[in-house]
C-alpha cells in the first residue's frame, strides 16, 4: 500500500517543518476549515489549544468527498467525487468528460490509470492518517472539557471508520493501517501492507463505529447539524452491515472469487462461505438506530389541495393500520418532495440522520436536470425503466394504458403540484412519489424564483420534442435530453439558474433506509440472532410489516395485509428500494450487493423517441432502444469494484488488483 505510503512521507516531511496545510473543499460545515491557518502552525502547538485541534479535525475531514454531487464533479480538481450515482444503471449523463466521468464507467472507459477525478484511495489514507493523530495526541490538549475532548475523540473514531467504508464501498477490501500513524522513519517495506479480506474491512469499519457511537453526541444544536452524531455512526454500521449479509459478498458470487486471495495466506477476500448471521447482525445494526427513538419518516399533514386517497389505500391501512401513519392524515406528495428539495430545514427533519450541503448552479443536483433555457446543464438523462418502476396510485404495477401517447386534456392539481393537460395518459395517476422524482415531456416546473420581465422563464411547460423548447444552446450542442426524463427529486418549486437554485441538504443517511435494511435482514434471517442484549427474529410478520408499511403509507400507497414468501418480500423490498432511493446514489450498490448488475446493465437504454416532433406526439411516447453512443451499457465481474490506482498497485508490491483489471 505505497499510495499510503508516498503520502505518509510526504506528510511526515510537512510535520517535521511544523507546517500544517488544511484543506479547504468539503461536504458540509463538518468539513470547512472556517477559520483555517493563515500562517504556518507547530503541530506541537495544535494539541495545546481547542481550536486548532478542531481545525486539525476538520482538516481530517476534509478528505470527505461531497456525496451531493451526484453527477457532476466541480471544477476544483482537488475535490474528489463519487462515480455512483452517475455510474447507476438508472441514468446517464449527456456529456463523457471529466466533469462527468462517472459515464466512463458506464462505457468502458474507466482504467487504473484513470485518478484525477475518482481516485479517493490516497485521499481516505490521508484522512485516517490523520484521524490517527489526533487520537494519538488529544490527550495533550489542555484548554478543553472532557465532554468536547470525547466528542472529539467520537468524530476522529467516525472519520476512520467512514474513510475505510468508502474504499470498501469504491474498491472493496483494501489494507488496514496500524491505529498509529507511521513514524518518520518508517521503512518502505513496514509501510507497504497487504489488502485485508472484506470480513475483516467490515469488522474494523464496525469497530470504529461503535466507539464513534459511544463517544459522539447523541443530537446536535442547529449551528453544527452537519456534524456527526451516535445515531449516524450507527446508520453507517447499518448499511454496511447489510452489504455484508448480501449475496454477493456472502459467498454467493457463485465462484467468482475463488482464486482471488491473499498472497501471504491464502485468504480468500471475498468469503466462499455463506453465513446466514449476517442477516442477523444487519437486523440489529438497523433496530439499533430505531430504537434511539431520535429518527422517524418526515410527514407533511394533509391539506385542503391534498389528492383523495385511493380505496385500496384506505382498506390496507383498515386491515393493518399503524399508529401515526395514517395515510388519509399524510400529503403523500409533500411528505416525500420536502426531504429533498430544501424546503425544510434539515434541524427541522428527523428522517435525515446525516447529509451534506448540495451547492445550487448548474454543477447542482437541480443545475444539470433543468433546461438549458433556464440556464441548467439539461445534460440529465433517466431511463424508460427508472419511469417505469414507480406505482400507480392505488399501489399496482404500472403498464401502459390504451393509447398511452394521448393527452389527459385538463390540468390537475395537488398538493401544489400541477399535472399539465398535455402530459400523456401514461404519466397519469401515478403514485406521489413519481411526481416527485421524474421530469418528463410536459412537465410543469414554476421556477419562481426568477422575477423578470421574460414570462418564458417561469411556469414553464418543457417539452423534450426534437423542436421543443428544451433542446441544446446554440454554443453547447450536447446540452440535450436524449430519454426524455430528467430528476426532479432535488428541484424546489422556485428554482431557476436563471435566477437562483435553492441550496439543499442532501441527505446521505436517511431513515427510510433503515426501516427498508430491517425489513431485508429480517426476511432474510433463518431462526434468530441475539446480540449485545438485543434479540431479532427471522421472518417476523409484524416487524417486517411494520417496517415496510411505513415507507408505503408515507408515500399513499397500500402497505402489505399479511407477509408473502421470502420470494416474494425479496422482490417487494428490491422494488420499494428502487423508487424510495431512486437516484440517491443506493441502486450501484443494491443491485451489486444482490448479484443483480450484470442483468441490470445488460438490458437495453430505454427511453421515449426525442427525435420526433411536436406534430409527432405518438412517435414521441413510443418507448425506444437509446442507441446513441453515450446509452451504452457495459458490464462485467470487473465492475463490481472500481481498479485500485495504477500508482498505488507501483508502489506497493503486496497489493492485489481487483479482479478483472
Amino acid at each position: 500500500m505505497k499510495a499510503y505510503i508516498n503520502n505518509t512521507h510526504a506528510i511526515a516531511r510537512i510535520f517535521c517543518l511544523c507546517i500544517l496545510n488544511i484543506a479547504l473543499f468539503s461536504c458540509s460545515d463538518f468539513l470547512d476549515v472556517d477559520n483555517h491557518f493563515k500562517q504556518t502552525t507547530q503541530l506541537d502547538s495544535v494539541f495545546k489549544s481547542k481550536m486548532l485541534t478542531e481545525q486539525y479535525i476538520r482538516g481530517a475531514a476534509s478528505f470527505i468527498p461531497n456525496e451531493a454531487n451526484l453527477w457532476t464533479l466541480p471544477g476544483d480538481k482537488r475535490r474528489p467525487g463519487l462515480p455512483f450515482q452517475g455510474a447507476s444503471d438508472e441514468n446517464f449523463t449527456s456529456f463523457n468528460d471529466d466533469r462527468h466521468a462517472a459515464i466512463k464507467f458506464l462505457l468502458d472507459e474507466m482504467t487504473p490509470f484513470y485518478e484525477e477525478r475518482f481516485f479517493n484511495y490516497p485521499r481516505c489514507y490521508e484522512g485516517i492518517r490523520k484521524a490517527s493523530i489526533v487520537l494519538q495526541r488529544i490527550g495533550e490538549v489542555e484548554d478543553i472539557s472532557d465532554m468536547d475532548r470525547r466528542d472529539f475523540i467520537g468524530r476522529c473514531y467516525f472519520l476512520k471508520g467512514y474513510y475505510y467504508y468508502l474504499l470498501l464501498l469504491q474498491y472493496g477490501p483494501v489494507p488496514i493501517v496500524p491505529e498509529n500513524a507511521f513514524s518518520v522513519g518508517a521503512s518502505v517495506d513496514e509501510m507497504s501492507l497487504e489488502r485485508a479480506t472484506y470480513d475483516e474491512c467490515v469488522e474494523k469499519i464496525c469497530e470504529y463505529l461503535e466507539k464513534a457511537a459511544e463517544y459522539l453526541y447523541s443530537e446536535r444544536p442547529s449551528s453544527e447539524k452537519s456534524l456527526p452524531t451516535s445515531g449516524a455512526a450507527l446508520a453507517v454500521r447499518s448499511r454496511i452491515l447489510l452489504q455484508a449479509a448480501s449475496p454477493w459478498f456472502n459467498g454467493g458470487s457463485g465462484g467468482l472469487y475463488t482464486d482471488w486471495v491473499r498472497k501471504s495466506d491464502g485468504a480468500h477476500f471475498i468469503s466462499q462461505n455463506k453465513d446466514n448471521q449476517k442477516w442477523g447482525k444487519a437486523a440489529v445494526a438497523a433496530k439499533r438506530v430505531m430504537n434511539t427513538q431520535l429518527y422517524e419518516l418526515y410527514i407533511a399533514k394533509r391539506k385542503s389541495d391534498t389528492p383523495p386517497l385511493p380505496e385500496a389505500v384506505s382498506q390496507a391501512y383498515a386491515a393493518r393500520p399503524i399508529e401515526q401513519f395514517n395515510p388519509a392524515e399524510i400529503d403523500a406528495y409533500r411528505s416525500f418532495a420536502e426531504v429533498f428539495n430544501g424546503d425544510i430545514p434539515v434541524e427541522m427533519n428527523d428522517e435525515i440522520i446525516y447529509s451534506c450541503v448540495s451547492e445550487g448552479g448548474r454543477d447542482s443536483p437541480a443545475g444539470i436536470a433543468m433546461p438549458a433555457f433556464m440556464g441548467g446543464m439539461n445534460g440529465l438523462n433517466l431511463t424508460q425503466d427508472v419511469a417505469d418502476a414507480f406505482y400507480m396510485a392505488d399501489g399496482s404495477v404500472f403498464s401502459l394504458p390504451e393509447n398511452h401517447w394521448e393527452a389527459i386534456g385538463m390540468d390537475k392539481k395537488f398538493s401544489g403540484y400541477t399535472l399539465k393537460a398535455n402530459a400523456a395518459k401514461m404519466y397519469d395517476n401515478r403514485e406521489m412519489r413519481f411526481y416527485v422524482t421524474i421530469g418528463f415531456n410536459h412537465c410543469f416546473w414554476p421556477a419562481s424564483s426568477y422575477t423578470g420581465n421574460d414570462n418564458s422563464l417561469k411556469n414553464i411547460e418543457v417539452t423534450y420534442y426534437n423542436d421543443g423548447n428544451a433542446g441544446p444552446p446554440a454554443n453547447h450542442a450536447v446540452d440535450y435530453n436524449h430519454s426524455g426524463y430528467t430528476c426532479k427529486k432535488y428541484v424546489h418549486f422556485e428554482d431557476n439558474n436563471k435566477a437562483t437554485i435553492k441550496s439543499k441538504a442532501f441527505p446521505t443517511f436517511r431513515y427510510a433506509e433503515i426501516l427498508l435494511n430491517y425489513a431485508e435482514a429480517l426476511n432474510e434471517l433463518e431462526g434468530t440472532y441475539t446480540e449485545g442484549g438485543l434479540t431479532v427474529m427471522g421472518r417476523d410478520e409484524n416487524e417486517i410489516l411494520n417496517a415496510f408499511n411505513q415507507i408505503r403509507y408515507r408515500a399513499g400507497i397500500p402497505g402489505l395485509i399479511s407477509l408473502p414468501s421470502r420470494e416474494e418480500m425479496r422482490d417487494l423490498i428490491k422494488a420499494e428500494r428502487r423508487i424510495e432511493f431512486a437516484c440517491e446514489g443506493r441502486r450501484y450498490h443494491d443491485i451489486r450487493r444482490w448479484g443483480d448488475a450484470q442483468n441490470a446493465y445488460s438490458k437495453p437504454v430505454l427511453g421515449m423517441n426525442i427525435k420526433a416532433k411536436k406534430n409527432e406526439r405518438e412517435a414521441f411516447h413510443t418507448i425506444t432502444t437509446l442507441n446513441d453512443d453515450k446509452a451504452r451499457r457495459y458490464f462485467d465481474y470487473k465492475n463490481y469494484f472500481c481498479p485500485l490506482p495504477k500508482s498505488a498497485l507501483d508502489k506497493n508490491d503486496r497489493l492485489v488488483q481487483n479482479p478483472g483489471w
